[in-house]
């Protein structure tokens, strides 16, 4: 299978990930860039922020339209991690690329634990729900962990927002795609030395995958519960976390 049709069928499943779930988009383009697509771990962390800002503008706008956004609670979540995105992505090429793979197969294996525990009653629709210092204090988190991994963090922020702010799934998933969204510029403001070792001929194929998968993402998201998405992302993200796990220790 040549490396352009990967690249279609890779960026598609980020494009339907981040619009379905809001994240988990960056949880599969790393893996796909190195494995698929033999970018080194470094250059694919940047890569995936860059597709993952690209897809997550479009399905942030797709929600909108829906009314699926907090905006309040979305932005202090944001501005909380823009700084530590900045500083993450600064320090991100100074570590050992085995120890960026490890790290990632790790947060991605908590992802998918925090999304596989049941969910909190949920917040008054009516309202955003915000918890100023709870949502400050994961919006922190969130955003040093997008600047370290190349990760937009809607796949922690997702659940996040569910368990901690008592949002409902589908609010949930489009207030993320805002958070993901300004941590992934943030950190990639502070990336320009990373894309030295970018193949634009591939990213770019990627990129406009994703951007439609993640049109059909949304329409996925308002056809099927949110609980059986989230339980299906999180058992593909156990495998993915697995197999980098082996890889970085072997």
């Amino acid at each position: 299978m040549s490396v352009l049709v990967l690249a279609l069928i890779a960026g598609a499943l980020v494009g339907l990930a981040l619009g379905a779930l809001g994240g988990g988009g960056s949880v599969l383009a790393v893996p796909a860039l190195i494995y698929l697509l033999g970018f080194p771990p470094a250059a694919a962390t940047t890569a995936s922020l860059i597709i993952v800002t690209a897809t997550s503008l479009t399905a942030l706008y797709a929600h909108a339209r829906t009314g699926n956004v907090r905006w309040k609670a979305g932005a202090l979540f944001a501005a909380a991690g823009l700084l530590p995105a900045a500083a993450a992505g600064a320090a991100a090429s100074r570590l050992p690329q085995p120890v960026l793979t490890a790290a990632f197969a790790a947060v991605a294996a908590l992802a998918a634990v925090t999304m596989l525990r049941p969910s909190r009653a949920t917040a008054d629709p009516a309202t955003d729900g915000a918890k100023p210092a709870k949502a400050a204090g994961t919006g922190a988190g969130l955003g040093a962990l997008t600047g370290l991994l190349g990760v937009g963090g809607g796949f922690l922020a997702v659940p996040a927002l569910v368990t901690v702010l008592a949002f409902e799934m589908q609010a949930a998933v489009g207030t993320s795609l805002l958070v993901v969204s300004a941590n992934s510029l943030a950190s990639l403001a502070t990336r320009g030395a990373g894309t030295a070792g970018i193949d634009w001929t591939v990213l770019g194929p990627f990129t406009g995958a994703a951007i439609l998968g993640a049109w059909d993402g949304k329409r996925l998201a308002a056809k099927v519960t949110g609980t059986l998405l989230q339980h299906t992302f999180a058992v593909m993200l156990l495998a993915v976390a697995a197999f980098m796990l082996i890889d970085a220790l072997t």
